[in-house]
């Protein structure tokens, strides 16, 4: 038995010294372009931190669109005293204000799942201890709930580059003023990280 064993574990290694079948080749290296020459610019990285202190002023990159649910006049004026409560405050007429603002505003469905566990049980014994059966089964119940999705970009000004965005959802079913407090819920949550620490 003893011979055996042995007899099949040299079997066993020598196939595995066998000639490894990959090898090992690389082709060179592209040449360098043209500006890898120039010498590395480091006031360009990292970014200078933004100051975030110095925006006071905002208006409208575009105006948000209505829907059936709320009106494009409903929405600028609830985003903008979203934006009022965070020190933002309309550009006046005239100059460049310091943001522009866009805001995305969509209902959706959402598909929630609640699961209940219903249980029965059989026996009880006079010093407390339970004896018989029991046992319980899930009950799985799913329903649909809409939502109203806040996003809201700010840009700067000056530049025209993104500085900040956010996003935010609130249950919206209901009736109009349900709605209307759900937009303003979605918009006070989406800038509530405004401005960013």
């Amino acid at each position: 038995m003893k011979t055996l064993c042995a007899l099949l574990l040299l079997a066993l290694l020598a196939a595995c010294h066998s000639q490894n079948p990959y090898r090992a080749e690389s082709r060179p290296l592209p040449p360098a372009p043209p500006q890898a020459a120039q010498p590395f610019d480091r006031s360009a990285y990292p970014a200078p931190a933004r100051d975030y202190g110095r925006y006071r002023s905002w208006s409208w990159l575009s105006l948000p669109a209505g829907s059936a649910w709320a009106s494009s006049a409903h929405v600028q004026e609830a985003l903008s005293h979203a934006l009022d409560q965070r020190g933002l405050r309309p550009q006046r007429t005239g100059g460049v204000s310091d943001l522009k603002v866009r805001a995305e505003l969509r209902l959706e469905t959402r598909i929630r799942q609640v699961e209940e566990r219903y249980g029965s049980r059989y026996g009880h014994s006079r010093y407390g201890a339970d004896y018989g059966l029991w046992g319980s089964a899930p009950r799985v119940r799913s329903y649909a709930e809409e939502v109203i999705v806040a996003r809201i970009e700010l840009f700067d000004g000056q530049d025209g580059q993104l500085v900040w965005s956010g996003s935010a959802e609130a249950l919206g079913a209901g009736r109009q003023g349900e709605r209307a407090a759900a937009l303003r819920t979605a918009l006070r949550q989406a800038l509530s990280a405004y401005p960013p620490d």
